[in-house]
């Protein structure tokens, strides 16, 4: 059974409601602000000139003499631009301009989520509590990323054993090229304290996403990393953004405050059964095998590992009238109750998943029921409850051996390219939601630059790095035919790249729409092992070669045509916003990604129906692009 979409958007709203957002307007949110932190309108960073950071050498004290000479002889090169405005969070870097930043609110445990534009190699870092440091930097193209890459937990410099800290790695690296906008998202839990002020629990990144990419899960810190702004662990501290490493952007920073969830559990008993149950209601005639009372719920108390029913009743005491988020993880089947209304069920006897229900509840005593049967022997014993609202962490209700943390339904299938590209037909949905492709295929290579070719359309639609795809949604059960790409992928456009057009404002015809245009399939090409992709267009053969460029960071297309002198036919290279950059690239969606035509032709930028696009007249000879991301 699945999430109902009504219960996603109910929590999702209200979770969203309760969000801090930083106006950037002015620097009001932050404690003494130095003079290298502005508020800009936009940055642009020039992707090709590294700038200058703490490890470059400081500078040394010329004469005006020397100065002058040294500004004749070299032509200064402005890396970072900077636009007047608001909305953007600016930390103008220089060797006598180099203050940390901090808020004026303090936090214990947070949610928060932030874009960042990283300027050529870059440097920062984001202090929770001012103490606990998620490494910035630019990490674009690392294959093995370690602590001090983007989304590494730092590092202490502490000697003695006791004290020393050595930092955690992310799971993977989906940094994206020098000047682009990253999302990152934290879950941070701060060290607990009990009443004689002893640490009774670490700090905890309890989740970090970058890019829409999981990099850590309940990763514990147990002291403070390198650079805070105190070695006391506190249950309260300052946000902090390290300021004395590197020029670096901000912008749409959100943050909620948690605190810690005053449900609490009373009067809890269970009934066990012994039974070889097919379904819930098989439990109103069976023989009860135990009847006691317990503090928390624990599916081991059946002392079985299979063929059991057991039903749990109590009572919550709920603080405050709110939305309240319950959350059942199980094996077998289940049947949530509270006051006498069912919440979640699923009669079987061999599922394993996680369901969840928001319900709104008053303040004061709510009576529950949570039944369980299993009858499947290869899925381990599994219950577990656990509440929540937008402003509180979850909390357990169950003892940890009833439902350890990182439960997964089924093993994941992976389909990796290990020693030769790999090769996957299947569904897309582009974007993750916006529409769901049937004749696309997954392209992997050895590298770790994938891509997602649109054969009903003859389109490049999206590349990511990583290493290829989960084809769990596939091949598991039934299967539904899709795949997910183990990355955070750059999606590009929908539709018919190649068109003639009655005029500039005509739009591109949408995929299957124009009777003239026909796949032919593809060949591999021996040389690299990629696909040739090809297709006639009104009597003109068409191929298209997508590849990594020479130092795998990223991928070119090549379309080649069979005849030349064709009037008002053009080819799409992107869509989106778009801004010719020193290079002859154009930065595209507002720090998205880049793109740059290798081949001579002079881009065209166009709006169509409210969208930018960047076309490239048609006139027979080869189109050579690379897409930078």
């Amino acid at each position: 059974m699945k999430i109902k979409l009504a219960i996603l958007l109910l929590f999702s709203g209200f979770s969203m409601l309760s969000q801090e957002q930083l106006s950037l307007e002015n620097l009001n949110d932050f404690k003494d602000p130095g003079s290298n932190w502005k508020i800009v309108g936009d940055v642009v960073a020039d992707r090709n000139i590294t700038v200058h950071t703490h490890q470059d050498p400081e500078p040394i004290n010329l004469s005006k003499k020397e100065k002058r000479r040294q500004k004749k002889s070299k032509e200064t090169i402005h890396p970072i631009h900077i636009q007047p405005g608001t909305g953007v969070l600016f930390n103008d870097y220089s060797f006598t301009q180099k203050d940390h930043l901090l808020s004026q609110w303090q936090h214990g445990d947070i949610k928060l989520e932030m874009e960042i534009l990283i300027p050529n190699g870059s440097n920062s870092g984001i202090y929770l509590q001012g103490r606990y440091e998620l490494q910035i930097k630019d990490s674009w193209g690392i294959l093995n990323p370690t602590s001090y890459d983007f989304g590494g937990i730092h590092r202490n410099w502490e000697e003695e054993p006791s004290k020393k800290f050595l930092g955690i790695t992310p799971l993977s690296n989906p940094a994206k090229a020098p000047g682009l906008w990253q999302k990152i998202k934290i879950h941070f839990e701060a060290p607990k304290f009990n009443d004689s002020g002893e640490k009774i629990a670490n700090a905890k990144f309890v989740s970090v996403t970058l890019n829409g990419v999981l990099i850590h899960s309940n990763v514990e810190v147990p002291m403070p990393t390198g650079g805070p702004i105190s070695t006391e662990e506190t249950a309260m501290g300052p946000l902090m953004i390290q300021g004395d490493h590197g020029p670096m952007a901000f912008r749409n920073i959100k943050y909620q405050l948690l605190k810690e969830s005053q449900v609490t559990l009373s009067d809890l008993s269970y009934i066990t059964y012994k039974g070889d149950f097919k379904g819930l209601e098989e439990l109103e005639d069976a023989v009860v095998s135990e009847k006691k009372s317990g503090e928390l719920i624990d599916i081991n108390v059946v002392h079985a590992e299979d063929r059991y029913g057991i039903t749990y009743t109590g009572k919550f005491t709920i603080p405050e009238a709110d939305d309240y988020l319950f959350s059942i993880g199980y094996t077998g089947g289940i049947n949530f109750g509270l006051d006498g209304k069912t919440i979640v069920t699923n009669n079987s006897s061999e599922a394993q998943e996680n369901l969840e229900q928001t319900v709104s509840l008053n303040a004061g005593e709510h009576l529950f029921t949570l039944t369980n049967i299993k009858n499947a022997g290869w899925r381990a014993p599994r219950l577990g409850l656990s509440i929540a609202t937008a402003n509180s962490n979850p909390k357990n209700f169950h003892v940890y051996d009833s439902y350890p943390p990182h439960i997964s339904s089924v093993s994941p299938i992976s389909v990796t390219a290990e020693a030769t590209p790999r090769m996957l037909r299947g569904f897309v949905s582009f974007k993750g939601n916006e529409e769901r492709l049937s004749h696309t295929i997954g392209l992997g290579t050895p590298e770790g630059i994938n891509f997602v070719y649109d054969m009903g359309s003859e389109n490049l639609v999206g590349m990511w790095r990583g290493t290829f795809v989960d084809a769990t949604p596939m091949w598991h059960s039934r299967g539904n035919g899709s795949f997910k790409p183990n990355g955070a992928v750059q999606w590009t456009f929908l539709n018919q790249p190649l068109a003639e057009l009655a005029d500039l404002q005509s739009p591109f015809p949408k995929t299957g729409s124009a009777p003239d245009f026909k796949s032919n399939g593809y060949t591999m090409n021996p040389v690299n092992g990629l696909p040739i992709f090809k297709y006639t267009y009104k009597g003109v053969e068409v191929e298209n070669k997508i590849y990594p460029n020479d130092k795998n960071t990223h991928l070119i297309n090549e379309v080649s045509f069979s005849q030349t002198g064709k009037p008002n036919w053009y080819y799409k290279i992107a869509s989106g916003k778009a801004k010719k950059l020193s290079d002859g690239s154009f930065d595209v969606g507002d720090h998205q990604f880049y793109v740059k035509v290798l081949s001579g032709q002079e881009p065209i930028i166009r709006e169509v129906n409210d969208e930018a696009e960047i076309i490239i007249p048609v006139d027979g000879s080869t189109i050579k692009y690379e897409i930078i991301w």
